[in-house]
């Protein structure tokens, strides 16, 4: 393997897929490369996070009420962010 120079599909920007990055997707069985630069990556990240819902739940471990970016079914336990943190 070898680094490779990759476009950005969103904003046309050259960026290096390193060997590492590669390594890394490999072990993760991750079958296609990145097709944005870590700027755009990092953009759409944070554009998912903003787009999606937040719905209140309470946490299994401490009781806290919270909010989740999914809808909890009642089958699994729910944590808020601290008690998620330190499992």
């Amino acid at each position: 393997m070898k680094d490779k120079n990759m476009t950005c599909r969103d904003c046309g920007a050259t960026f290096v897929f390193t060997v590492e990055e590669q390594e890394f997707f490999a072990m993760k069985g991750f079958e296609n490369e990145p097709t944005r630069c870590k700027d755009c990556r990092i953009a759409k990240k944070r554009e998912r996070r903003q787009n999606s819902e937040a719905h209140p739940a309470v946490c299994a471990a401490c009781g806290k009420e919270t909010t989740v970016p999914f809808l909890p079914r009642g089958d699994k336990p729910v944590y808020c962010s601290d008690c998620f943190k330190n499992r």
